[in-house]
């Protein structure tokens, strides 16, 4: 069963995580990348651009997501400010792109943060 544990950076030292819990959690786990992770339309956009070989336009992502040009273009704002997109413009143009190595290192930091936290609170 799952304990919830509400995590301020602030914590109380009677109420404190191990140090290796409070350092690298409070530096990996930015609300900014859930706030941007937690729409199905978001994740859809992600999956698409992970999945595709090429940068794709705002047009080329209407067709994953059943929405609108405008609906597409305020996710990928959302997604941009949160470090998961990148854009560039060429000419009219603007062509976006899953940052795909920082996303996979955030969520490779998260999980050993999690491991770490797991070895050092676990009863020996």
């Amino acid at each position: 069963m799952f304990t919830h544990i509400s995590y301020t950076p602030n914590m109380t030292e009677a109420n404190s995580l191990p140090l290796i819990c409070q350092q690298t959690l409070a530096e990996e786990l930015r609300p900014e990348l859930f706030k941007a992770l937690c729409d199905p339309v978001r994740v859809s956009i992600v999956a698409t651009l992970a999945a595709r070989a090429e940068t794709a336009t705002v047009s080329d992502l209407t067709s994953c997501c059943g929405i609108d040009f405008s609906g597409v273009s305020r996710h990928l704002k959302i997604l941009r400010e949160a470090g998961l997109v990148s854009a560039t413009k060429n000419g009219r143009e603007v062509r976006y792109q899953l940052n795909t190595d920082d996303l996979t290192a955030t969520l490779r930091a998260i999980a050993n943060a999690l491991d770490a936290c797991r070895a050092e609170t676990t009863p020996k």
